[in-house]
């Protein structure tokens, strides 16, 4: 499926003889987007001696390179990140505050894409593993997905206004959020599904899948995979952690284990697809997808600017699994250059990569895991037991002082704790007070940094610090739970849809809020620019490159060098 990394770099330098047209100082044809999630913004530097030159070294060595970019709201989940890549703004003005939040109106916890009225095309189909939540506390499983839970409008939006809706705008990714996002309100977005093995879409984009979707899902690409591994690609001493491929703290999912090499299995198994998606195969098919859109949809082949959103979703789920410092990290970041590379080098054959403005950026990083840390002599990192924080002696004490003898801590879902306000209601209690008094004792847990009420993030009056400003960029009254809960620094919860695993990303420190943000493509000259820059300004900077009006909530401000200017 891949070249080798000479024969791909040779071909990137060509640039583009087969493209269609020059681009002469005009718009780019394509705007490739490229999200990778979870990539922390410097494995790409701390793995360098295992990756080759045709992916990660294309953005580096011939595009502009912000080593300095960090997120500023506080939770750094998937949907929080993308949707903040896509609109250019904080989740407190885009609404995509969590993976899941607690609808009061609805009385039920809802998922951040959920839309009952547009169903998946394909009968049958997963949706994402995000709504198989605790059943005990009113989750809906809804089988329908839309964008109209984002509240402001995204590039790809802007794009489709601007050019009168004659853009091709598409998002693809193995999670549905990462597409839906990504492709806006305005674009199509298609997604894996783990029960049928196929990319998948919503009746929100399609009446009917176009035929060569279908024709893909017909030759069933998964399958290629059944009865093979996910093996080690060099000799495990040409890694980093070559020495380190089993480890007591990494996760031991069913058949899939904590060494290479890891098995896919049967196709008939009932986890081989979502094997998958924890290892390089799910970028693999994500990329063998966009392919097949970029030819069939014919993409970048007239004047009008089209969109293509890739998100690649593998480092993610390896990272959950394994952590940031694993063998199966290393390799899979070694995997996915090789696929980024593939990728250049078909758009330059279809398109020309001076024909294409690419960006790459990651909807957010991810830590350490606890077990590694403490190897490293960094003994308070360990997990934080957020099911026992209603049973503590201070909440048991404080339910004593209103008079509960119930269970007033009803969820907790990152990054809030929901109070049961029927409760709290039915004692004849003021919810402000009950907030406040809870946040209080919850500072006071060893491992908690911060508690903050609701209350207090509408009225105002909080310390003006950088993490208090970091929390109310991610509130919204409507969506927000009664209490924002920051653990401190190397203190983490290790549910993950679920399943316990070695490491999960959503807080405010620099290891979640820091990722890359690359330009290349269509003109742009090669730099490193150490500045701090945040992602949000990727959005503006697209759309000032291509003149037009940004997203209505954009706060991000256009990167100059990408512009041709200078910072000065």
């Amino acid at each position: 499926m891949n070249r080798s990394a000479n024969t791909l770099l040779a071909s990137l330098c060509l640039f583009g003889q087969a493209a269609v047209a020059d681009q002469a100082g005009g718009p780019p044809r394509l705007v490739l987007q490229i999200t990778v999630d979870a990539l922390r913004g410097d494995l790409p530097d701390r793995f360098a001696g295992v990756l080759g030159q045709g992916g990660f070294g294309y953005l580096t060595g011939q595009g502009i390179h912000y080593a300095n970019a960090n997120y500023l709201h506080a939770n750094t989940e998937t949907i929080v990140g993308h949707t903040s890549l896509a609109t250019g703004t904080v989740p407190a003005a885009h609404g995509m505050i969590g993976n899941v939040w607690f609808d009061r109106e609805q009385d039920r916890l809802v998922y951040n894409i959920e839309d009952a009225r547009y169903r998946l095309l394909t009968a049958g189909a997963d949706v994402d593993a995000k709504t198989e939540i605790d059943p005990t506390q009113k989750a809906a499983k809804v089988e329908g997905r839309s964008p109209d839970a984002i509240l402001s409008s995204t590039f790809s939006d802007e794009l489709a206004v601007h050019y009168a809706g004659r853009s091709k705008i598409f998002g693809v990714s193995v999670k549905d959020r990462g597409a839906v996002s990504m492709a806006g309100h305005a674009g199509k977005a298609f997604w894996f599904s783990k029960s049928s093995g196929e990319f998948v879409t919503s009746s929100y984009y399609y009446d009917r899948y176009p035929d060569w979707v279908s024709d893909w899902n017909a030759g069933k690409p998964a399958v290629a995979y059944a009865g093979k591994s996910w093996e080690l690609t060099h000799p495990s001493s040409d890694y980093l952690f070559g020495d380190a491929d089993d480890r007591a703290y990494e996760t031991d999912f069913p058949g899939f284990g904590r060494t290479f090499p890891h098995a896919y299995g049967a196709a008939d198994d009932k986890y081989f697809t979502t094997r998958l998606t924890l290892s390089p195969a799910g970028d693999e098919l994500t990329l063998d997808f966009a392919k097949a859109l970029i030819v069939n949809e014919q993409l970048g082949q007239d004047e009008v600017p089209d969109y293509l959103a890739l998100s690649f979703s593998s480092t993610d789920y390896v990272g959950h699994l394994f952590g940031a410092s694993s063998l199966e990290t290393e390799d899979n970041l070694l995997r996915l250059d090789r696929t980024l590379a593939d990728l250049f080098a078909f758009v330059d054959k279809k398109v020309g990569l001076q024909n294409t403005l690419i960006v790459l950026s990651a909807d957010h990083g991810q830590p350490e895991v606890p077990g590694h840390l403490q190897e490293l002599g960094i003994h308070e990192a360990r997990y934080f037991d957020t099911k026992a924080l209603d049973k503590a002696p201070a909440i048991e004490a404080l339910k004593a002082k209103f008079g509960i003898a119930e269970e007033l801590i009803e969820a907790y879902f990152q990054p809030y704790v929901y109070l049961d306000r029927d409760l709290i209601r039915a004692k004849g209690l003021d919810q402000a007070a009950v907030e406040r008094a809870v946040a209080e004792e919850l500072e006071k847990f060893d491992g908690v940094a911060a508690a903050v009420s609701s209350t207090a993030l509408r009225t105002g009056g909080l310390p003006d610090t950088l993490l208090m400003r970091s929390i109310l960029r991610n509130f919204h009254p409507k969506r927000s739970g009664d209490i924002f809960v920051v653990f401190e620094p190397n203190i983490f919860i290790n549910d993950f849809d679920g399943l316990t695993v070695a490491s999960t990303h959503g807080s405010p420190w620099r290891y979640d809020t820091f990722v890359p943000v690359m330009f290349a493509g269509h003109g742009i000259q090669a730099q490193t620019v150490s500045r701090p820059v945040t992602p949000y300004d990727i959005a503006p900077t697209l759309a000032a490159r291509l003149g037009v009006k940004p997203p209505s909530s954009a706060i991000g401000q256009p990167l100059v060098e990408v512009l041709g200017e200078s910072a000065d």
